[in-house]
């Protein structure tokens, strides 16, 4: 008998900031004038019509809205958007629904519509509430601009919100990175997202690189926020991500948990099961044309948005796999591991012998779990993966 398929998520793209941030690699453009919602929100519909059989009978439980800056989209965008959305896939009951936003491109009449548009989850990038290092990341908000839209969000009904911080910022010390966790904290957000400034390729960062702390203070800021983001009731459930209890991000989890993904929008990616006749699982990655102006000519092009396709192989699924997995605190079991890869759990073993005398795996016979020195260093235990 095949294996049921992963639950089905929905991610919609809007690629459009006020600024570009030197650090940040993501699909984000700087508009050239008027934002183009009619436009968009054709080419959308256009671009998941394309995708429809891929989630034929399938429903979506959650949808995250990232960019770019998708703030920037009036409350009517939106409103048209799920309507449109909704005649055309079944929403499973409790769906969450996940909007990025930025402090510098809110105010509380539009959270009052994005709420009445059906979005039930915010996700701040505030990134620190220090000026300095503020100014350092590119950032067109202040301290106490991201301060008030928590109070903002709040009042206008959203009750699960997660703020956004980096640490590791230039100049920055234990102490300025845990005044940043302390006034998130004093601000009661369901959910903290706390993750190192790393230097991508193809970002002003990596090209003209500012100066970050040394190692030993990393290595401080990482300890002391971990322990003082336990100590407040924030549990650890990803290597970069803490909630307060049943606050996990529902969309998160499932990209983690292997789960499948439909992605609409300039640039968008998405990974998709299907089962063939034989009820065997195939899986193939997707992604859309990248810049905005040539995917908004796309939807009146017969091609459509697909800009590539790859499906995954039986040797890559091991890897594939345990790249989002072992990112979870708890780790997946051995179980999950066999019913998603194909692979009994003796050809796993076999590998992992090295990384359990490496220290980077928890001794858990029933479950595949980095030790909190695997964690750190993810890669060096994925080696073991896909090791032959």
């Amino acid at each position: 008998m095949a294996n049921p398929l992963p639950p089905l998520s929905l991610y919609i793209h809007t690629p459009w900031c006020v600024r570009k941030c030197p650090y940040c690699d993501f699909n984000s453009h700087e508009p050239n004038g008027e934002l183009p919602e009619v436009d968009y929100l054709k080419a959308l519909l256009s671009d998941l019509d394309g995708d429809l059989a891929l989630a034929a009978e399938r429903q979506i439980h959650t949808i995250f809205i990232g960019g770019g800056t998708p703030s920037l989209m009036s409350p009517a965008f939106y409103e048209r958007l799920f309507s449109e959305i909704r005649a055309r896939l079944a929403f499973a009951p409790g769906i969450e629904i996940t909007m990025e936003a930025n402090p510098g491109t809110t105010e509380q009449t539009r959270f009052i519509g994005y709420r009445e548009a059906g979005i039930n989850r915010l996700s701040l990038g505030t990134q620190s509430f220090q000026p300095a290092q503020l100014k350092a990341l590119g950032r067109i908000h202040g301290g106490e601009e991201a301060i008030s839209a928590v109070g903002q969000a709040r009042a206008a009904g959203f009750d699960n919100i997660n703020i956004d911080l980096m640490h590791g910022l230039p100049d920055q010390t234990p102490s300025l990175a845990l005044a940043d966790i302390d006034q998130a904290l004093d601000l009661s957000p369901d959910h903290l997202s706390w993750y190192q400034l790393t230097l991508e390729p193809n970002t002003a960062f990596h090209s003209q690189p500012p100066v970050l702390p040394e190692e030993e203070a990393l290595w401080d800021i990482q300890e002391l926020g971990h322990q003082r983001l336990e100590q407040a009731g924030f549990a650890r459930y990803e290597i970069s991500a803490y909630s307060q209890p049943g606050r996990q991000s529902r969309h998160n989890l499932n990209y983690w948990q292997f789960g499948d993904y439909l992605g609409i929008g300039a640039g968008a990616h998405g990974k998709l099961t299907t089962i063939d006749t034989d009820g065997q699982w195939h899986i193939e990655r997707r992604w859309k044309t990248r810049q905005p102006e040539a995917y908004l000519r796309r939807a009146s092009d017969p091609r459509g948005f697909l800009a590539g396709k790859q499906p995954i192989t039986i040797d890559e699924l091991p890897l594939e796999f345990a790249m989002n997995a072992l990112r979870l605190t708890e780790g997946v079991s051995m179980q999950a591991w066999s019913r998603h890869t194909g692979q009994v759990d003796a050809v796993l073993l076999t590998r992992l012998q090295r990384a359990h005398k490496k220290g980077l795996l928890m001794e858990m016979p029933e479950k595949l779990r980095a030790s909190p020195q695997g964690l750190l260093f993810l890669n060096e235990l994925l080696e073991c993966i896909s090791d032959e």
